[in-house]
C-alpha cells in the first residue's frame, strides 16, 4: 500500500511546471535576440541580414509525466523585407537593402504569451506547494 504522504503527484506537477518554466525562459531569450536584431543588416553589399529564430519545443518525460523542453532553435525561412536605399552600405547593385524578417509587433505578442505561460506555471508550483502544506497539516491533526 502506498504511503499516504507520498508526494509523487506534487513532484510530477512541479517537475512538469519547472520544465515549462525553463522552456518559456528559453523562448523569451530567443524572442529578445530577435527584437535586438530587428534592424540588423548585412555587413557586405547584397548580403543577408539577421534571420528571425523560432524555438521548437518537444515533449519529454518528467517524473512519469509529460513535460516540455526546448529541442532546438530554427531560422525562420520567411522572406526578408526589402527597402530601396542606394546609400546604405548593404545595398545591392540595384540599390535595395534586405532587412531582417523580424516583425517587432509579433515578437512583442510572442513575448507576452511566453510571460503569461511562465506566470501560469509559477502558479502551478505555488498551488502544489499549498496542497502539500495543507495535506501535512491534516496529517498532523
Amino acid at each position: 500500500m502506498p504511503d499516504p504522504v507520498n508526494v509523487t503527484p506534487r513532484n510530477n506537477a512541479m517537475g512538469v511546471a519547472a520544465s515549462a518554466l525553463k522552456a518559456q525562459q528559453s523562448r523569451m531569450r530567443v524572442i529578445a535576440e530577435n527584437i535586438a536584431n530587428a534592424q540588423s543588416t548585412a555587413n557586405v553589399a547584397g548580403g543577408e541580414p539577421y534571420r528571425r529564430q523560432t524555438p521548437i519545443f518537444q515533449a519529454r518525460n518528467v517524473n512519469g509525466a509529460t513535460g516540455v523542453v526546448l529541442a532546438e532553435v530554427r531560422p525562420d525561412q520567411s522572406p526578408f523585407r526589402v527597402e530601396y536605399d542606394p546609400s546604405h552600405p548593404a545595398a545591392n547593385a540595384e540599390g535595395y537593402v534586405q532587412r531582417p524578417n523580424v516583425d517587432t509587433l509579433i515578437e512583442a505578442m510572442d513575448m507576452r504569451e511566453a510571460q503569461r505561460a511562465y506566470e501560469a506555471n509559477l502558479n502551478v508550483i505555488e498551488t502544489a506547494r499549498n496542497m502539500e502544506s495543507r495535506t501535512l497539516d491534516i496529517i498532523k491533526k
